[in-house]
């Protein structure tokens, strides 16, 4: 062959020596291709990915440092250092004044202490979590960027830990529960001899550290130069915080002022003066109050820092003070047309189930919809109209076809029959958890010991008594699930009108927009609420980035005017704020609106007592606190329908429904409850996080029948005592039975005047067995009756 060797190359043998060119040697190479050669592909590769490795670093880096500089320094708001004792032995004044007097030596005051030493390079709030006040110390752990728990050596407490009494137990599972910050340990009353004092601080370090994270560190704090090496460690220290913190600006006010306002009488402006955190916040935002609700801004100043880390800066800052006046930077009114509308509910439309006038094309289905249905013949009910007639189920079984010409049915799957649609629109607190008989279709077989003279003034034998029957009836439902009694004196058909059977809980139909309740009038829903938020979160990203001339940066201080604040209000939180922080965020776009949320909820292992559903509870949702009156759920993964429950049961999650203000997760949730017939306060009873915001979820309540067999012939039994009288088992003839030794069946026909009936069921049935029958109902939270817990304190 021209231009080639006809020579025959064989593959050399693969030797322990042999090297990979060398193997390679017999491939004959494409000496018309014009390349790189393959050295210097591998060369420029391995190049290229050194430099993409060394471009990585740096973007880490230098994000590291922006975090660090951001969170230190003078372009860092000053950073909040709480203190809690973990028993009720430890004594925090001492050791807030020594870390004050390091920081400061010159002297600090005010309620919310704030100093700022030239020599540390670090401005920091010391806080005192008061021991016995879990709201305090709740409030001050949201805003605290490290949480310094301070032990003492020589306490005796009764408890998991002879350092930890339970009120100590108590808060550590409900910051566990919000989130912990950075978290250390000061070890105080520690021993005068090196030996022992070395000792001592290791037993408590031992004993303490499966209660904290695994970085926590343990300092000892006793004397200056402990809090000296503390101090330097604690400025270098890298803080982390829990991340829905990071989401939106808020503001701990260390000047809370009252503003008289003459055009409203009864309202007044109130006036929150402190740094912003977190991200900027704009003018136009509207911003929530914890505990008194959502607002808007009328004006907003960014003031002179009056805590400068530069000694001649501070000099000014102390001449300005003593002429009286406050230094503003700027003022920022916000803008009519970019400010956040102030909307709580929706305006419903009382008009809107009116019917308008049908299209042509709808004409024209409904004729051919009526052709159809005029060419089946179906058998009905006798006096049936064509309305009720597109309700009822066709049935197959040729053994009732004679019966069903003459009886009314209960439906099936999809809906109430005939006249229960009229009832199955009234959805008022009243009609559904009333315990009196006297409304005919209420759910009193659940909820009899609800209605206990609400508002009215409880003596102390009536308070005793309505406990023992909320813990019976807790009991009752462990035991006895589901199981209600036909009433003896009133049709089971009326008295369940609301309720329907389900051929399969988890494939049967359930329209979500069926017979909704009028509250449901007065909230909103998004059309795709993921796409939402991802949608306002990025709009809040690209705010924080374009800095702009609405909005305070973050670390700047700022005296916030929020207008149109109910007086009464105003002035429990200025009462408020010498004892607890008050605090204000920022709210993203929507979420002063009112919704139907979705709350991951688990009792808390302090609360004992029954927590029966639509109970009021006071919920703390990150930063905002709200009443609401939740209704309690399973979370079935592989279904679309959830079964309500009747209580908050130990030991396991369950899903909290409320209405309540719209507030995008992640969020941590802590419910308290207040003890009715009390003047104590609140006590954490649940804690939980927020999974979604959803008013098309489906919750259904169970009821069951129960009957008894009285004769039984193989798969045939004559069933009693399920119904009291043959119309009550004609009505729910459609709704399949079942056994609670697993057989399953359907009702044949009344038997005699007093409710008995015959069964047919798929195998043979037991004597001693029990005949069931599930019948379900769809249920709603029910609306508080104020939102926000301060205006009913």
């Amino acid at each position: 062959m021209p231009g080639g060797s006809r020579n025959q190359v064989n593959k050399a043998h693969k030797t322990r020596f042999s090297s990979k060119s060398s193997r390679n040697l017999h491939k004959t190479s494409d000496k018309g291709r014009i390349g790189k050669s393959e050295h210097n592909v591998a060369k420029g590769a391995r190049a290229a990915r050194i430099q993409r490795n060394k471009m990585v670093r740096e973007q880490k880096r230098a994000a590291l440092l922006k975090e660090k500089r951001a969170s230190s320094g003078s372009a860092s708001p000053p950073r909040v250092i709480v203190l809690f004792g973990l028993s009720a032995d430890v004594n925090l004044n001492p050791l807030a004044g020594d870390i004050l007097s390091l920081l400061s030596p010159q002297g600090y005051g005010g309620a919310l202490p704030t100093v700022a030493s030239s020599e540390y390079r670090l401005r920091a709030t010391v806080l005192q979590a008061p021991h016995g006040d879990l709201q305090s110390c709740l409030e001050m752990a949201k805003v605290a960027d490290l949480i310094a728990f301070v032990a003492s050596a020589n306490s005796s407490c009764e408890g998991e830990s002879d350092y930890i009494d339970s009120f100590g137990s108590q808060c550590l599972s409900v910051f566990r529960s919000l989130g912990l910050p950075s978290t250390v340990v000061l070890i105080r009353d520690l021993p005068a001899e090196a030996k022992r004092r070395h000792e001592s601080k290791k037993t408590c370090s031992s004993s303490l550290a499966s209660e904290f994270p695994e970085d926590c560190k343990f300092y000892p704090a006793d004397t200056k130069d402990e809090l000296h090496k503390f101090m330097w460690l604690f400025k270098e220290h890298r803080l982390s915080v829990p991340h829905w913190r990071s989401q939106r600006p808020y503001l701990m006010a260390q000047k809370v002022e009252m503003v008289a306002d003459d055009t409203n009488p009864g309202t007044c402006t109130l006036l929150l003066t402190g740094y912003v955190r977190a991200r900027s916040l704009s003018v136009n935002q509207l911003v929530h109050v914890s505990g008194a609700g959502d607002f808007q801004l009328c004006k907003m100043d960014i003031l002179k820092d009056p805590h400068p880390l530069n000694a001649r800066k501070e000099q000014d800052v102390m001449d300005a003070d003593e002429v009286g006046d406050v230094e503003v930077v700027c003022s920022l009114v916000p803008d009519p047309l970019k400010q956040e509308a102030f909307l709580v509910e929706n305006v419903p439309d009382r008009l809107g189930d009116e019917q308008t006038w049908p299209t042509e094309e709808e004409m024209a289905d409904a004729e051919k919809k009526q052709k159809q249905k005029k060419t089946r013949k179906r058998t009905l009910p006798r006096g049936t109209s064509e309305y009720q007639a597109a309700w009822i189920q066709p049935d197959t079984d040729e053994e009732e076809s004679g019966i069903d010409e003459v009886v009314d049915h209960m439906v099936t799957d999809e809906t109430e029959c005939g006249y229960l649609g009229e009832e199955g629109n009234n959805h008022s607190d009243l009609s559904d958890d009333q315990a009196s008989l006297d409304l005919r279709d209420s759910d009193g077989e659940t909820d009899a010991d609800s209605v206990m003279m609400e508002g009215e003034n409880l003596t102390k034998e009536q308070l005793e008594d309505e406990i023992k029957k909320i813990k019976q009836a807790h009991a009752d439902d462990e035991e006895f699930p589901d199981e209600v009694d036909t009433p003896l004196d009133f049709p089971a058909r009326k008295r369940f009108a609301k309720y329907r059977g389900l051929k399969s809980f988890r494939t049967s139909s359930w329209d979500p927009k069926e017979s909704l309740p009028p509250e449901y009038g007065r909230i909103f829903a998004f059309d795709n609420f993921n796409r939402t938020q991802k949608n306002i979160l990025a709009k809040a990203l690209e705010m924080e980035q374009e800095n702009r001339d609405d909005c305070a940066t973050a670390s700047s201080y700022a005296s916030l005017y929020i207008k149109e604040v109910p007086t009464t209000v105003a002035s429990k939180l200025c009462m408020r704020a010498n004892t607890m922080p008050i605090i204000t965020c920022g709210l993203l776009q929507h979420e002063s609106k009112i919704s139907v949320l979705h709350f991951s909820i688990k009792k808390h292992d302090t609360y004992s007592d029954p927590i029966k559903t639509k109970d009021e509870l006071i919920f703390h949702a990150g930063f905002r606190q709200f009443v609401a009156r939740p209704i309690y759920s399973t979370n079935n993964m592989n279904s679309d329908k959830h079964k309500m429950e009747r209580f908050l049961h130990p030991g396991r999650f369950s899903m909290a429904s409320i209405y309540a203000p719209i507030t995008f997760p992640v969020l941590p949730l802590i419910a308290f409850k207040s003890s009715k017939g009390e003047a104590t306060a609140p006590t954490v009873a649940a804690v939980g996080s927020l999974r979604s915001i959803n008013p098309d979820r489906i919750i259904l309540k169970k009821i069951i029948l129960t009957g008894y067999p009285q004769r039984v012939s193989k798969k045939k039994a004559a069933v009693r005592y399920m119904f009291h009288n043959p119309e009550d088992v004609r009505w729910f003839k459609p709704v399949e039975v079942w056994t609670k030794c697993g057989r399953r069946g359907r009702i044949k026909e009344p038997v005699g005047t007093h409710g008995a009936m015959k069964c047919i069921l798929n195998g043979t049935l037991q004597q001693n067995d029990t005949i069931c029958m599930s019948l379900y109902k769809r249920t709603y939270p029910k609306w508080p009756d104020h939102l926000f817990p301060i205006h009913d304190a």
